[in-house]
């Protein structure tokens, strides 16, 4: 577990993050997913993850388009929120599944409301609230052995 202690903060751990998964060298598709409450800083995360990978402009929450498609670092990166979803039948009309291709990183906000519809996700991150309205505390979760790979990284 780790303490963050400003939106700032979480933007650069977002930024480590993004630099570990990248520099994994399984071209395989990646499934993270971003659990917390609302306003516990998930988007502010996936920003400086994004930010880290060369993305220069705004990072909006995908929450009514329920994904935000990029590509960067030679991947096609796919920026879900699942939070609007009132059934995982609804994973198959979105098309999720078919974003899971050879290049993917699919960065999955409320993962858990997929029901296992997009597979074992490699990593699950979960931010919290801690002390006050700007801290927050980041556990990184592995649920495969490349995404136990970052969460080592990471520690480093």
């Amino acid at each position: 577990m780790r303490e963050l202690q400003s939106p700032g903060a979480t933007q650069a751990a977002g930024a480590e993050l993004g630099r570990a998964l990248i520099a994994v060298p399984d071209r395989r598709p990646w499934l993270v997913g971003l659990e917390g409450e609302l306003g516990a800083g998930k988007t502010t995360l996936i920003a400086g993850l994004l930010h880290a990978l060369g993305h220069d402009g705004a990072v909006r929450s995908p929450t009514y388009t329920f994904i935000e498609p990029y590509r960067l670092a030679d991947r096609a990166i796919h920026h879900c929120d699942l939070y609007r979803i009132t059934s995982a039948d609804e994973i198959d009309d979105l098309g999720l599944r078919e974003l899971v291709t050879d290049d993917a990183l699919l960065l999955v906000e409320w993962p858990s409301r997929a029901a296992g519809r997009l597979g074992v996700f490699d990593l699950v991150i979960r931010l919290d609230y801690a002390r006050d309205a700007e801290a927050r505390r980041m556990s990184a979760i592995p649920g495969t052995p490349r995404g136990a790979s970052v969460v080592e990284a990471l520690a480093r």
